[in-house]
Order: structure tokens, then C-alpha cells, then sequence
């Protein structure tokens, strides 16, 4: 599915109709440049899942677990990583299980499957011009 948004808001309904779809243990992996919006989708879905309060990008913490209103949810930021093969093997494991649904931004820098699952969804964003976003959902 591709799609086009013009404004922050627009972005974040996008991410909250991917979110309708999700299921506890689910995990979509989202990609894009720098500002090109990632945050901001991921933000959406976490209030289509319940979560209330703040959501900003954990770039500098790796990640957050929010509570939803039908369980757990998680938004990582792989940015800063070099890669997961020098890391504790256990580092991301907080952040995903059979009853959290987990959001993954930059996963190239965890690999091909980041928390060992196949991801339920993958997520690419892109700069359009202007505050237009094109995302692509697969």
C-alpha cells in the first residue's frame, strides 16, 4: 500500500490505520531518512493502540514501553547502533514478546530480524517535497 501525507497529522493517521490491523507479539520495522517522518507514524500508532501519553523518539535511550489499552507497546530507534553482533544478546529483549506489539525505527542497523521474529509489517517513508511524506506499507 502507498500513500501520500501532507502534514503531520495526516502521518500519524497513516501509522494509526496501520496500527487497527496489529496484533500483541506483531512487529513493524520503519525506515526512512532522517526527518523523514518515522517518529511522527510511529506516534500515531501508539495512540491508535491507547497509549496516552508522551511519544517522542527514543534515539537516545534505544527504546520505550508505553502501555496500551490491549497491552503493551514498544518504540525503539536503532539509530545510534553500529549493529546488535556487539551487544548484549539480551539488549532488545524487554521490547518484544507474544503480548507487545513492537515498533522498530532505522532495523537495518539490527539486521534483517530484529527481535527474531519476521516483522508483520514493514514501513518505508520518504521526503515528497515541502511536508509531503510518501509511505509505503508492505
Amino acid at each position: 500500500m502507498e500513500t501520500e501525507t501532507t502534514s503531520a497529522e495526516e502521518t500519524e493517521r497513516a501509522g494509526a490505520a496501520v496500527a487497527a490491523e496489529l496484533r500483541p507479539g506483531d512487529v513493524v520495522l520503519v525506515s526512512g531518512e532522517l526527518g523523514a517522518g518515522k517518529t511522527t507514524w510511529v506516534r500515531g500508532a501508539l495512540r491508535a493502540l491507547g497509549v496516552t501519553e508522551a511519544v517522542t523518539s527514543p534515539t537516545f535511550v534505544l527504546g520505550v514501553l508505553y502501555d496500551g489499552a490491549d497491552g503493551p507497546a514498544a518504540h525503539l530507534d536503532l539509530y545510534r547502533l553500529a549493529g546488535l553482533q556487539d551487544e548484549d544478546p539480551g539488549l532488545l529483549d524487554p521490547y518484544f514478546g507474544a503480548e507487545v506489539v513492537t515498533f522498530v525505527e532505522w532495523p537495518e542497523r539490527g539486521g534483517e530480524r530484529v527481535g527474531g521474529r519476521e516483522p508483520a509489517r514493514r514501513v518505508r517513508l520518504e521526503h515528497a517535497g515541502g511536508d509531503r511524506r510518501r509511505i509505503v506499507v508492505w
